[in-house]
């Protein structure tokens, strides 16, 4: 009872008052220890535990490796893991489980796979935590292809995983598994599932299917916050402003109390459509109204919006008003609308913060450098060059995909691996013939492949 209402003295001083204690009580104040963050008591009583003669079972070391995966205490979990193969607990589901848990919130995905491969018996829950482990830490595709071997084996999901694949395909943008996993969704009766409605909600828009996303909102017989808000994210991914506006108003007129992320759903709608008085206002409204305090990505998200307005001394103005120091998501808004607006003062001013935060990120000193070369300050150009080989490391590659007929299509800069490469730099050569006849283009990248049209553009497609 102590221990569920976190009065870890009065816990312990029972504990301690108790002539003798079996295994069910020392796990009892060990996992009131570890639930209350109280790390080095908690290992001391481990050790007093073993002491006395105690060996510990699959709750013990359970309760020891969810700390390490809570905390993200890689070194601690790893000695708690040798622990578990000297006393043979390591086949055991919970500990199992824990241990697949551990090392993948650790950003150590081999591990949690080496742990996952050597357990005899899996259920549903192992399934799940490996699952969410790959879709968490980047590896889309192993995720699918494990949940492909998951219903092979005979075992049916829940509906963590089916939400945890839908994430993963929202992340991969890839509509036909998303579509599929709505089939088994609707097929074995999970639509009345919130996470699972909300992260089709998500899929279908990241996967440019913005009509499917509003056909499953609209399926969901009792919408939350975390519904609406993803709804109106999904308006606002597709610079659907005026939806997410109507979608928010109707969202109050249901009598749903907006939390910070639907407030910063729908000013970084207002953002990409400039806005700006509705920005302004919701922004004002979640302090006023509902006491809110914004975060960074709140300011962030207000100073691009009266930056990209060109509002850049009420921007500055915000940086400045801030309560406390500006991150560098806020002045990265802040020095993209300069770039635009060609404001080479403010620009210089807030590179300054951002080389300190970030000293070693090559598109902060990019952006500056876009903004000397408009200028045609060549001597500042030239020393930021120097600096960016002298701070920067090799850039890396950007890249984007796009899904034809089930298949996935990469982009790379400097590849030409595609089979139909010649066809892809014919076509992007046309394009840019047809912008050039037709539009003003700003961009000094754009302006250099326009002035020498026979230099091909270096984002090409490859399988």
């Amino acid at each position: 009872m102590y221990s569920k209402c976190r009065f870890v003295r009065e816990a312990r001083k029972v504990f301690d008052d108790m002539a003798s204690k079996d295994l069910a009580v020392w796990n009892i104040m060990l996992s009131c220890y570890l639930l209350n963050d109280y790390k080095r008591e908690a290992f001391n009583l481990f050790h007093s535990m073993r002491t006395e003669g105690f060996i510990g079972d699959g709750f013990t070391f359970s309760s020891l490796i969810n700390f390490c995966s809570r905390m993200i205490c890689y070194d601690l979990g790893i000695q708690t893991h040798c622990l578990i193969i000297k006393l043979a607990l390591e086949s055991d589901l919970v500990v199992g489980s824990s241990l697949v848990d551990m090392y993948a919130k650790c950003a150590v995905i081999k591990d949690a796979r080496h742990v996952f491969d050597r357990m005899d018996n899996k259920n549903v829950v192992c399934w799940n935590t490996i699952i969410v482990g790959y879709g968490k830490c980047g590896e889309g595709k192993e995720a699918l292809m494990l949940f492909n071997n998951m219903l092979r084996g005979g075992l049916k999901p829940d509906g963590l995983t089916l939400a945890s694949i839908l994430s993963t395909c929202a992340n991969l943008a890839s509509s036909n598994e998303a579509t599929q996993v709505h089939g088994y969704v609707v097929k074995n009766g999970f639509q009345a599932y919130l996470s699972i409605g909300n992260a089709l909600i998500i899929a279908y828009a990241k996967c440019g299917s913005i009509d499917n996303s509003a056909r499953a909102f609209s399926l969901i017989p009792s919408p939350d916050c975390v519904t609406w808000s993803s709804m109106i994210s999904s308006y606002a991914h597709h610079g659907l402003a005026m939806e997410a506006i109507n979608k928010f108003e109707v969202m109050l007129h249901e009598g749903i109390k907006p939390n910070r992320i639907t407030f910063l759903a729908v000013i970084s709608a207002c953002s990409h459509a400039g806005f700006v008085d509705a920005g302004v206002h919701y922004f004002s409204t979640m302090i006023k109204n509902y006491q809110i305090k914004p975060s960074s990505e709140h300011f962030a998200c207000l100073i691009d919006l009266l930056s990209r307005a060109g509002y850049l001394d009420e921007a500055s103005d915000v940086l400045s008003s801030m309560p406390f120091e500006p991150d560098a998501s806020v002045l990265g808004a802040l020095i993209g609308a300069c770039n635009v607006h060609r404001n080479a003062k403010l620009a210089e001013w807030v590179s300054e913060k951002l080389f300190y935060l970030e000293p070693r990120k090559l598109v902060n000193y990019a952006l500056l450098s876009n903004i000397y070369v408009a200028e045609g300050h060549w001597e500042n150009v030239l020393y930021l060059r120097r600096r960016m080989k002298q701070m920067c490391s090799l850039k890396i590659p950007g890249c984007s995909w796009i899904e034809i007929g089930g298949k996935v299509h990469t982009f790379v800069s400097h590849d030409r691996i595609h089979l139909q490469d010649q066809e892809i730099y014919c076509m992007l050569d046309t394009v840019i013939w047809s912008m050039r006849n037709r539009y003003y283009i700003c961009d000094t990248i754009t302006d250099y492949i326009c002035r020498f049209p026979d230099t091909s553009c270096s984002l090409v497609l490859h399988d």
